[in-house]
């Protein structure tokens, strides 16, 4: 529980201290608040592994596969951090982070399970991850694209002396992460549909039919933005669209097992 908390508290101070110089000319000091994030990004993924490897068995209930998760995008958001214009994203990155390590830290969590260690296995839920974190990110460039195109079309001249990114900067990371993310997605469901046999079976049937439905569209979003152009606010309503049906496959049958039902 310290180190929950301590997790909780560097995530809120990185938020705070990144978030009350967003709109400032000079921007926020990335050097203060990226080492801030980075010890809690350490003290996170000290948590994550105690957590998981804990007892004799791997505990991957869905609080700390959403840990996981979360750890994932907050490490690649702040590695990205040094080169990518993301400074409007991290407060919510970091926030989001922090109430996922408390929630965890909240709720009783005994749904404990062992992972088969197959090197199949582990390589379709290493992929199934890295294809959802990859995703997510993609979702909140959308929504930071969505943002900057708003002010831009409200004529906000204070957009010209904040921090935020140019348009066309931020429009070529979300489409390149969106690309990646179907990628790791494609080869997440292959790897799937090869090496394990029951991705139709009665318990996996709704995963695997909203994880290739997510697949499909944003799929078709890539296609219509290579071939016709599409930008703007169908791709940005398809991305979170997408988002949110894969997280209804990665998370919803087992929110409602663990969570609500306590089974």
């Amino acid at each position: 529980m310290i180190l929950a908390l301590a997790v909780c508290a560097l995530y809120l101070i990185a938020t705070g201290h990144i978030s009350a110089r967003l709109f400032h000319h000079e921007g926020p000091k990335h050097k203060l608040s990226i080492l801030v994030g980075s010890l809690a990004v350490i003290a996170h993924l000290v948590l994550v592994l105690d957590g998981i490897f804990s007892g004799s068995g791997q505990n991957m209930s869905i609080l700390n596969v959403a840990s996981l998760v979360a750890l994932m995008i907050t490490l690649s958001m702040t590695i990205a951090s040094f080169s990518l214009p993301n400074a409007l994203l991290l407060p919510m990155v970091y926030g989001f982070a922090a109430i996922v390590v408390l929630i965890n830290q909240l709720i009783p969590d005994s749904y404990v399970i062992y992972i088969d260690m197959r090197p199949a296995l582990i390589a379709h839920i290493t992929l199934a991850l890295f294809a959802y974190g990859c995703l997510m990110i993609s979702m909140l460039y959308a929504l930071q694209l969505s943002y900057i195109n708003f002010r831009l079309k409200h004529k906000q001249v204070s957009l010209l002396h904040s921090s935020l990114p140019p348009l066309m900067i931020v429009e070529r990371i979300f489409f390149r992460l969106l690309l990646i993310g179907t990628a790791i997605l494609t080869l997440s469901l292959i790897s799937g549909f090869v090496f394990l046999d029951d991705m139709f079976a009665q318990h996996q049937a709704h995963k695997t039919l909203l994880s290739l439905i997510a697949w499909l569209l944003f799929s078709i979003l890539l296609l219509g933005h290579h071939k016709l152009g599409w930008r703007g606010r169908p791709i940005i309503i398809g991305t979170v669209t997408g988002a949110l049906i894969l997280t209804l496959a990665y998370f919803g049958s087992r929110f409602v097992k663990e969570v609500l039902l306590g089974m």
